[in-house]
């Protein structure tokens, strides 16, 4: 099966420049973990989650309103292609130690497969079991 047949097409994205206020009131109002960053261009920059905003903003002291995306995102994320088998896209959360994966064509993000996709997936129970007991594993944890 591949990426595409799973994956989330509706993605909502956001900036460098926009803020991480504006990331949070984003991430909450679409119930989603992890933002996108593309540039104007469209090009995937980088991924802000939930997680990088309490962290590398609020726990930091710096005012959520006033820090820019590009500052608190992971640069360098890990992405797979629409024609990706799952198993990749499974094997790669399950390295990278995330829950989440752009889904990038052509640099440009077309969608989004996270953990949950998998799972909710009967055929591939076992892989996403895997890469969840991976990303969870304390001692690899890279946070």
């Amino acid at each position: 099966m591949q990426v595409c047949e799973l994956m989330n097409p509706s993605v909502v994205s956001i900036a460098p420049e926009e803020s991480a206020a504006l990331a949070a009131r984003l991430l909450s109002r679409h119930n989603v973990g992890a933002l996108p960053v593309c540039g104007g261009d469209g090009i995937l920059r980088g991924i802000v989650t939930d997680r990088d905003i309490v962290l590398r903003c609020v726990a930091a002291e710096e005012a959520p309103e006033c820090t820019p995306v590009r500052q608190i995102m992971t640069r360098g994320c890990a992405s797979v292609a629409p024609e990706d088998d799952v198993r990749e896209a499974a094997r790669l959360m399950a390295v990278r130690q995330v829950r989440r994966l752009p889904v990038v064509e052509a640099g440009r993000v077309v969608g989004m497969v996270s953990l949950g996709d998998l799972a909710k997936s009967r055929r591939w129970d076992m892989e996403a079991g895997l890469a969840l007991s991976e990303i969870s594993d304390p001692v690899r944890r890279r946070d």
